[in-house]
This record gives C-alpha cells, structure tokens and sequence, in this order.
C-alpha cells in the first residue's frame, strides 16, 4: 500500500503578494481583481469559476507567477494534469524560489511514480529559508523516500516534518508512516509507539489501527492484536485492509 502524499493547497487570505509588472496600472488593477476572486472561488471548491477568472488575470499579467500557480491548482481541481504541470513549471521558471509551487510538482511526480524527481522537488521547495509551510514538502519527501525503500531518510524527513509548526492537524498520519518505518526497520517497539500515538490523535485512522495490529502480531500480543483489527473492520468493512483484518481474525482465538 503506497503511503499517502499531502497536497498542500496555499489559499492566501488577505493582500496578495505580486512579483510582475505589467504595461499598464490599468492591466495590472484588472490582474488582481480576477485573481482575488478566482481565489475566492478556489477557496469555495468552484474550480470551473475559479479557471475562468484565473484565465482573464492571466491576460492583464501573463508574467506573474502567483497567477499561474492558482492556474496550476484550479487545472488540478479539473482533473487536467498536463496543463497544471505546465503552470507550476511556468511558476517557478518565473520565481526560482517558489516553494509551494515545488511542492505542487513534486506531488504531481510522486502521482506518477517518479520518486527521486519528486525528491529533488521537494529539496528545491526547503531551499526557501522563508518557505512558510516546509512540514509538507518534507513529509512529502519522506513518502518518496519510503517508496524508493531508503527507510533512514524517510524517518529523517517526517521527524523534521514532526517538529515544523502548523503540523497539528496531521499529525496522526505523519505518526502513522513513523510507524511504518520503523516496521520495515523491524523495530516493532518503535513502530508500536508511534502507532499508538497515530490512533490515539485519530482514532478514525483505520490505517494506523491495521499497522498496529500487525505490530502487535510481532509482539506476540494476540489479544491487542484482535482489537485493532476489529477496529480496523468496524472503521473500514469494505476496504482492502478491512478484508485482510478479518483473515488475520480467523488465525486469532
């Protein structure tokens, strides 16, 4: 099971940040005011309107790459991968620095399997000492880096991811893939730590819950073993690892 990447979609509230310039004030006060509302409606989920307003800042400031980052967020929106890869890439052609444009990339790239591209994304994004977010572009590195079965930089990257702020809210996951690691490490009371603190954070992470179990298998805790693989079928009955719960109940007493 490949382990989950974070999209990180950097809505701004407040006053835009612009780079370009453009020939005329006129064409630069008409830019901003179709790409506050295409934010806006990004911000809403309306991808559709968000493209069309994205489209006409793009026509008054075809150089700014705030613009075409959101025109790279609202194609992905639309399922249309190839142009928002385009913009992303326009984006930082256009501002070297531009970490959370990437991070889109390194995504896109880790979508598409290309781990040690990613990777290389990810460090262009965390080479911004003033990137505001760099928790999502290291645990980004760190899936990568787990899927290329480099299992000591994956636990590099998301125990840097863990000490970054605004982690919080996911950090249930990122204990999860700690977890993970470190039973590919054969290090089960490490694994079994981390995903105590995952389902403790989120009891709802059926995930952490089925990691456990296996972790506690390894442990020869038969009986934690069963709970959490029950919890696992109560959580998530039709999924994948609902099913392998109820194959590994049937060895259980």
């Amino acid at each position: 099971m490949k382990l989950k990447a974070v999209l990180m979609i950097l809505l701004v509230a407040g006053q835009l940040f612009f780079l370009s310039c453009t020939s005329t004030p006129y064409h630069r006060d008409q830019a901003d005011i179709h790409l506050q509302k295409g934010v806006a409606l990004l911000q809403a989920g309306k991808h559709i309107g968000a493209l069309g307003e994205l489209l006409e800042a793009e026509k008054n400031a075809p150089d700014d790459p705030e613009i075409r980052y959101y025109l790279g967020i609202a194609y992905l929106g639309r399922g249309l991968k190839d142009q928002s890869m385009e913009q992303f890439q326009k984006a930082v052609s256009l501002k070297e620095d531009y970490s959370e444009a990437h991070n889109y990339i390194g995504v896109m790239q880790m979508d598409a399997g290309e781990w040690q591209p990613a990777i290389d994304s990810f460090d262009r994004a965390l080479k911004n000492y003033l990137y505001p977010t760099p928790a999502f572009a290291l645990y980004n590195s760190g899936v990568a880096y787990y899927n290329l079965q480099n299992y000591d930089m994956a636990l590099s990257r998301f125990q840097r991811a863990l000490s970054q702020d605004g982690v919080a809210a996911w950090q249930p996951q990122v204990e999860l893939n700690i977890g993970r690691v470190y039973i590919q490490k054969a290090n089960y009371g490490k694994a079994k730590e981390h995903l105590e603190k995952a389902v403790a954070l989120n009891p709802s992470l059926f995930d952490a819950h089925f990691y456990l179990g296996e972790t506690y298998l390894k442990l020869r805790d038969k009986a934690k073993a069963k709970k959490s693989f029950e919890q696992v079928i109560k959580l998530a009955p039709k999924s994948a690892l609902g099913q392998k719960s109820r194959e590994y109940l049937k060895t259980l007493p």
